[in-house]
């Protein structure tokens, strides 16, 4: 079979197409003919800095749409030739995969494998953000960073239908800005955005902030919360050391911070992670939410696919084309 990957970090060029041996299911595992699959972030920090990377050579990839191949012992619910989304550990950037059984999701009915390999990691991921984790109420008001991304998009989206009393989104470039506001933003910022959120806010600061980037960004993010916020970190694209925080940044307004993985989720959590997806599935399928993929490529070209994404001007969702029609 074909598959991508990565036998030292660098730059999308490190990405080689090669020729691998099918993998077969363990006991509670499935393998997945890949139809269609997704482009994360997460996949551009593993080939450039070894995030989630447990050994050289690697193939990425933490999504996938297809059909079963195969189920291995123990595996219960699943039949071949099944159509299902997945979300994976990696490996995903080849013909076949292989998932946890438990991470394994049939598509809904009408939904299509194209459409499937959007929703493992960025509905459940935005579902928990704003619900879960974020605990939004009606009338609050939201500020997401990356706005115009996978996450961005569909967080919005659930915050409005929750009944956000408005949702503001942080972005990098002017045509982002446009994309996101298309998609139900009620503003915008492009690159700084702390003055300008406690403006909009009248000085009052956001209910509930999301943030992937980390760094001097989550801190400024933490800055922009009114009195008694959340802040939710998912992420650190920005490669920023670690980050702290305790009673001098909690107490004086009583806002608290909490965090979200959905890998991470995946491994301590799967009974949940299931009931998560389910409700965040829900959304997609009653029209609540919808993301638009705004760029594919060949399973060959997923270098270029990488090269798009690492330019920060990308929307939506990037997918790759692997067996999909």
């Amino acid at each position: 079979m074909r598959a991508v990957e990565f036998q030292e970090y660098g730059g999308p060029e490190v990405l080689k197409v090669v020729e691998a041996e099918i993998p077969e299911p363990g006991p509670g595992q499935v393998s997945v003919d890949v139809a269609y699959t997704g482009v994360n972030f997460a996949d551009l920090k593993a080939r450039s800095e070894g995030y989630r990377v447990p050994q050289l050579p690697f193939v990425p990839g933490l999504e996938a749409s297809g059909r079963v191949r195969a189920v291995g012992e123990g595996v219960t619910g699943l039949s071949v030739g099944q159509e299902v989304t997945a979300l994976t550990e990696g490996g995903a950037y080849a013909d076949v995969v292989l998932a946890h059984a438990s991470t394994v999701f049939p598509v809904p009915a009408g939904v299509g494998l194209r459409t499937a390999a959007t929703l493992p990691t960025v509905l459940p991921t935005a579902y928990a953000l704003v619900h879960s984790v974020g605990r939004l109420q009606p009338g609050e008001t939201v500020l997401v960073q990356g706005a115009a991304g996978g996450v961005g998009t569909v967080a919005g989206q659930l915050a409005k239908a929750a009944g956000a009393g408005a949702v503001y989104g942080v972005v990098s470039g002017a045509a982002k800005a446009d994309y996101a506001r298309e998609q139900g933003y009620d503003e915008v910022f492009v690159g700084e955005f702390a003055e300008a959120v406690r403006a909009a806010t009248g000085g009052r600061g956001v209910d509930l902030a999301l943030d992937p980037v980390g760094g001097e960004t989550l801190r400024l993010s933490l800055a922009s919360l009114a009195v008694f916020g959340r802040l939710v970190s998912f992420g650190n694209a920005s490669s920023a050391p670690a980050w702290t925080v305790g009673q001098p940044e909690l107490y004086p307004s009583g806002v608290s911070v909490g965090g979200f993985s959905i890998l991470t989720l995946a491994k301590t959590a799967p009974g949940e992670l299931r009931t998560l997806a389910e409700r965040a599935f829900a959304k997609a399928l009653d029209g609540t939410v919808s993301l638009p993929v705004t760029a594919e490529f060949g399973l060959e070209e997923a270098a270029e696919a990488h090269r798009l994404m690492g330019t920060r001007t990308s929307t939506g969702k990037l997918l790759l084309r692997v067996n999909g029609r």
